[in-house]
């Protein structure tokens, strides 16, 4: 029996999974207010920042992996044209649907597709700008999920990986603090569910940190690989290019 790990628990790789699916089925309905109260807006920040770096031109072809309720997406669209595409992916279908009826309400009609990362449904060298947005540690197998990113993206192309990362020392007490007692609080009474913003924090501390996640993606195929630390190390937006 292969194992992996749940947050701080080990549950068979096979069921990882549906595991992880379960938590999103749970949170779906509540995920961007949860959004906004756990970061207090920051992860807008965070996000624009990352559409900024994309530096995406009319007519690119664009791919947002665990792209749940549509926000890199929503903000892609306006960018690629109408000569370019956007295709809106999770492998959560709660989350790809709420996603899909928040773009609808935006105006905005994106190919949506429930896909694994780690067997994307994609020719090769096929899109400009590949990005994957706190969905990267949720997956069981990153190495091979971003080696099929690489795979995906053109030549010369790039690939967006914004994820909790390792937080700064001097902010670590307080951030665990508020990890571990006031975010499941706050999953209870804003989402009714607790366990679920427990796993999140658990597998935020499971998550490789920056040097190890740019390792990662330079053995995955990256040819240049950079990170750039956001409020303090709390997320980085992790930038790889193919060669």
């Amino acid at each position: 029996m292969t194992t992996t790990h749940f947050g701080y628990k080990t549950v068979e790789e096979t069921d990882k999974a549906k595991h992880v699916r379960g938590v999103f089925d749970s949170v779906a309905p509540k995920y961007d207010l949860m959004n906004d109260l756990m970061s207090m807006g920051l992860h807008r920040v965070w996000k624009a920042f990352t559409v900024l770096v994309a530096d995406i031109h009319e007519g690119d072809q664009v791919l947002d992996i665990a792209g749940g309720t549509g926000d890199l997406a929503l903000a892609f669209s306006k960018k690629v044209g109408k000569s370019g595409c956007v295709v809106h992916t999770d492998i959560n279908e709660a989350m790809l649907r709420t996603g899909r009826d928040r773009l609808l309400d935006a105006g905005v009609s994106l190919p949506t597709l429930v896909c694994d990362a780690e067997k994307l449904p994609f020719p090769g060298n096929h899109f400009d700008v590949v990005s994957v947005a706190f969905g990267l540690r949720n997956m069981t197998h990153k190495n091979v999920a971003l080696t099929e990113m690489n795979r995906v993206i053109k030549p010369g192309g790039k690939l967006l990986v914004l994820e909790f990362s390792k937080v700064a020392p001097p902010l670590q007490k307080a951030y665990d603090w508020y990890s571990f007692k006031v975010l499941p609080k706050l999953g209870k009474l804003v989402a009714g569910d607790d366990g679920s913003y427990r796993y999140l924090a658990e597998s935020i501390r499971m998550h490789p940190g920056q040097q190890e996640l740019k390792a990662m993606m330079m053995e995955s195929g990256f040819g240049h690989v950079d990170y750039h630390n956001l409020t303090g190390g709390l997320v980085a937006l992790h930038v790889g290019i193919k060669c």
